[in-house]
């Protein structure tokens, strides 16, 4: 076995583990619209234990439901109502011989009023959130008994439902954490003061836990190694509370980072590389007797193993891997590593999940819908008739690849020397180069269902027809938007796709970067160290789809390259050495210098292309930017779903 460390036995208290794969705790909105354990949140968790995780932490779990409301669809502890459901769970991870924790969760300050029905929202002090934007109201002492005592049921129905344990979230900013920290709690009770003070709070319903669950119950605490915000906890401050925590037999310490108010130092992008708190796990994991469970921004196989090696950690947290492929430890354990689709850093998952609605991923569009699009639901009546697939993007790639699985047999038509579309551009810039690794794994996919690919052939009706198919599957991408303004034509306008593919080099021009966009800035960015770069964007502000985090560490890279950023401004014309801007709001044009010019306008639909072949075919699905524009997550999603019952 290649991974000897990552699978071996564990054990964490009472419980032995299979493996040291440990599936972290994320917030989903899987449950049903009364917080009971759905079918569809049942599947999310078997599929992951069947895939070959050894520990399931749930996600946030709710303790209260006045004040303690994190998502509208989140589990629920507080009422043994919600036991039955609780325990088709645990039996279904149980079937795979995996465990289960149930992560006890209240937000205090990091929710909003809206959620709590328009009531106040709570913490240790009234101290806001920079996030949030919300005051809270400081919790009564009676009120934090209250608490305890409703963390103590929580944890008491888990155990009742036929849960291994249960993991008190003390980490991100939430309640515990707020009660913990100094930089939030600032209370002259019995709850706030010196360290045992603000200790309290766990540390009662840690022995509410032990009294009422037995001592044998496993309990696991998430910390953070570091807030990343002054005044906050640091390492030393993190090294004590372990020490002491493990002086009241929980069995061991999940080790995190980060607040509402640090950002990516919670839910890592792209840019952060794998591994990079590993100093904080390493630090407390040398000063504690118990196991130390590692969220480390994991991605790849090795990097866990190595982390193991070195003694950083006793299991590895990965918990976004876990969206991007359920079986990331079979497909380690059994090598088939190809074929791991492995988290790209998106966080695409999250920004879905900011809006309100359930979690999507961008590698894996059946996340969260096994019960609709698991492999079981599959209706396997190809029958051996021929399909072809014009497109080798992400979006035909995938439909080919749930094609073949159904018995089709797929034809992939790809214009170009090589698969991947317009991922061949997006892993380009700075930070993308997991995308590259998307592509490498779909080619796997499709090497391993003997799809025919043809490569360097753009299809025709005629080629087409030549295969007699059963229908067409167009994923032909979409068309580079070109505005039609004087000079568009000029030789010194570019597309960005050539500046990312290196087909176009500049240096020491005056570049005007038309949109900001995501192409758009990370072309900036990719131009910065040789040129003077202006973003130039007709809406107010820049890189809009983006996630928080990524966003501001994105312009923040682009500032420090001296990237200037125009909001409010359109091309109106090119000239050799200035163009022409239109403000936005007034019409008002004026000039600027720029000697050269880069289109990152997006793409536009190939409605000719499809109702070419719409005209010679009777059965022609379309999807991705052929069809809509959009992102490598709406391809998938899109392909997957017409494929599936194509």
């Amino acid at each position: 076995m290649k991974y000897q460390k990552l699978f071996e036995k564990g054990q964490i208290g009472s419980l032995e583990l299979k493996n040291r794969i440990v599936m972290t705790a994320m917030g989903t909105g899987f449950a049903s619209s009364n917080c009971d354990a759905s079918d569809e949140i049942i599947r999310y968790y078997e599929e992951r234990a069947k895939g070959g995780c050894g520990l399931i932490i749930t996600e946030v779990t709710r303790i209260d439901n006045e004040t303690g409301v994190a998502t509208s669809n989140q589990l629920n502890v507080t009422d043994s109502k919600y036991i039955p459901r609780l325990t088709r769970l645990a039996d279904a991870v149980h079937r795979y011989d995996s465990k289960i924790f149930v992560q006890l969760h209240h937000p205090g300050r990091e929710t909003y009023s809206r959620l709590l029905n328009g009531k106040q929202i709570v913490a240790p002090s009234p101290i806001p959130c920079k996030v949030v934007g919300e005051m809270p109201r400081e919790l009564t002492t009676a009120e934090c008994e209250d608490l305890v005592k409703k963390f103590v049921k929580g944890a008491a129905i888990a155990q009742a439902a036929g849960i291994d344990g249960v993991e008190l979230h003390a980490a991100h900013g939430y309640l515990i954490n707020q009660f913990i920290s100094p930089y939030t709690n600032k209370r002259t009770d019995k709850y706030g003061g010196d360290f045992y003070n603000r200790m309290r709070f766990i540390t009662e319903i840690i022995l509410g836990i032990r009294f009422t669950c037995g001592p044998k119950f496993p309990i696991a605490v998430r910390i953070d190694g570091d807030e990343f915000v002054e005044g906050g906890m640091k390492i030393d401050d993190a090294i004590k509370a372990a020490r002491y925590l493990e002086s009241l037999n929980i069995a061991c310490i999940d080790v995190s980072s980060g607040t509402y108010e640090s950002g990516y130092t919670v839910i890592e992008p792209a840019a952060i590389p794998e591994g990079w708190k590993r100093h904080l796990a390493k630090a407390i994991k040398e000063n504690v007797k118990i196991p130390v469970i590692a969220v480390n921004n994991i991605k790849h196989p090795g990097v866990a193993e190595s982390l193991l090696e070195e003694g950083v950690t006793d299991f590895i947290g990965i918990g976004r891997g876990h969206l991007a492929d359920p079986e990331w430890g079979n497909k380690a354990k059994y090598g088939n590593e190809d074929l791991l689709r492995k988290c790209i850093g998106c966080l695409y998952c999250f920004r879905v999940a900011n809006t309100g609605r359930a979690l999507e991923c961008t590698v894996n569009p059946r996340l969260g819908r096994e019960t609709i699009y698991g492999d079981d639901k599959l209706v396997k009546d190809g029958d051996g008739r021929t399909v072809a697939v014009i497109g080798g993007g992400p979006g035909g790639m995938h439909a080919a690849y749930v094609l073949a699985k159904r018995g089709f047999k797929p034809v992939i038509f790809e214009k170009s020397s090589a698969l991947g579309g317009t991922m061949n551009v997006a892993n380009k810039p700075p930070h993308k180069e997991l995308i590259g690794e998307l592509i490498e794994t779909q080619v796997a996919e499709l090497n391993k269902a003997n799809v025919e690919v043809r490569l360097n052939s753009e299809a025709t009706v005629d080629m087409v027809k030549a295969l007699n198919p059963y229908g067409i599957i167009i994923a032909a991408g979409g068309t580079p938007i070109v505005p039609s303004i004087p000079g568009v034509n000029n030789e010194n306008v570019y597309k960005a796709e050539d500046i990312l593919l290196g087909k176009v080099k500049l240096t020491g021009k005056n570049v005007a970067v038309i949109g900001g966009g995501v192409t758009g800035l990370e072309t900036a960015e990719a131009l910065a160290g040789d040129n003077k770069i202006t973003v130039i964007e007709m809406m107010n502000a820049v890189g809009t789809t983006l996630y928080p985090s990524v966003r501001s560490l994105l312009l923040k890279r682009l500032n420090d390259s001296g990237v200037e950023i125009l909001t409010g401004h359109s091309l109106a014309s090119i000239g050799e050495k200035e163009i022409t801007l239109s403000v936005t709001e007034t019409a008002f044009e004026e000039a600027r210098k720029a000697d050269a010019v880069v289109l990152a306008l997006g793409t536009r639909p190939r409605k000719e292309l499809v109702e070419r072949f719409e005209n010679a075919f009777d059965k022609v699905t379309v999807v991705g930017d052929c069809n809509k524009p959009g992102e490598i997550a709406n391809a998938m999603r899109e392909a997957n779903d017409k494929a599936f019952v194509f």
